[in-house]
């Protein structure tokens, strides 16, 4: 079953192993990857599309960052799916391709692993693993987050 973000907020006992998760698309523009790269990875390959022609790249491309701030933006939507808010407590983030001008993102995530907190029983980590994709299904990103996910209180929603 794969829910959508925009569904209640969930708490520690609401999640189960395996449980996917979508989100909405963003689409990534030339002026958003250099506006954000201008400000936060400065590189040629990010910032100007002529220079970007002779990189690694061979093209201008969203910097990691701006894929990583991009999915964190979907993952929360207008609101987090983890009633507490989604709060990190570490992870692993890898691109395997560039995002390039006029690529529609998207995310789908699963939660693989799910901890209760021994010493602080209103809690416990989630792992969650989520793709970063374009319009043609290609990851884009690989996010894997361990998050901080409050229990119920009193049987509260």
């Amino acid at each position: 079953m794969t829910d959508t973000l925009a569904s209640p907020p969930l708490f520690l006992e609401d999640l189960y192993l395996g449980q996917h998760f979508s989100s909405g698309s963003q689409e990534v523009t030339a002026e958003a990857i250099k506006t954000f790269a201008k400000a936060f990875d400065p590189q040629p390959f990010h910032t100007d599309e002529a220079a970007a022609e002779n990189t690694f790249f061979a093209g201008l491309a969203a910097s990691g960052w701006h894929v990583a701030a991009l999915t964190m933006k979907l993952l929360v939507g207008e609101r987090a799916f983890i009633a507490n808010g989604i709060v990190g407590a570490g992870g692993e983030i890898s691109w395997p391709r560039p995002t390039r001008p006029g690529d529609i993102l998207s995310v789908d995530s699963e939660v693989t692993e799910i901890a209760p907190s021994r010493s602080r029983p209103d809690r416990g980590i989630v792992t969650l693993r989520s793709e970063t994709r374009n319009q043609r299904g290609e990851i884009a990103q690989v996010l894997t987050s361990k998050l901080v996910v409050m229990r119920r209180v009193g049987g509260l929603p």
